[in-house]
């Protein structure tokens, strides 16, 4: 009998992580001399963080900051959609950040598609918002893993249970 390997796309993100990035960015902004004095903050909620800034400029260094601590944490940035600034109260600008998990269904059938166009002896299953890989040969899920690596999707994909 042949034994089945598979494993699961995910697209998901580290919640500690995300909390040590954001404790990080308040800890550099507290010690920046150009913050002195101002009311810009950092707050994170269960899946937004909340960026209050004086002015355009300082959202942006707010921003600039999240993301470089995001990125140190390993975190993908392609997890975190902007919302469009808006102003706050006291003349701030307020934006929030979201994070982004799952994968979206027109794109896990997109992934589906190339993965059969491919002509990989794989196998493909949507899942909610992840997709089983299976198939009998585990160089055909490597190539697999590779070409699901090489595709550009606008969206951060990790690999588990591999098995």
């Amino acid at each position: 009998m042949a034994k089945e390997f598979s494993f699961d796309v995910v697209s998901k993100v580290d919640g500690q992580e995300v909390k040590n990035a954001v404790d990080q960015a308040r800890k550099e902004l507290a010690n920046r001399w150009d913050f002195k004095g101002s009311s810009s903050e950092i707050e994170l909620d269960s899946e937004t963080i909340k960026l209050v800034g004086d002015d355009e400029f300082k959202l942006g260094q707010l921003r600039d900051i999240l993301e470089s601590k995001l990125v140190k944490r390993g975190i993908d940035l392609r997890h975190v959609e902007y919302s469009k600034p808006e102003p706050g109260a006291k003349i701030t600008l307020k934006q929030t950040a979201k994070l982004k998990q799952g994968i979206p269904q027109d794109n896990a059938k997109t992934i589906s598609k190339s993965l059969r166009d491919s002509g990989l002896k794989v196998q493909s299953q949507i899942q909610g918002d992840q997709l089983r890989v299976s198939g009998k040969d585990k160089d055909e899920l490597q190539k697999a893993i590779a070409l699901i690596k090489g595709l550009d999707l606008p969206f951060a994909v990790q690999f588990e249970n591999y098995r």
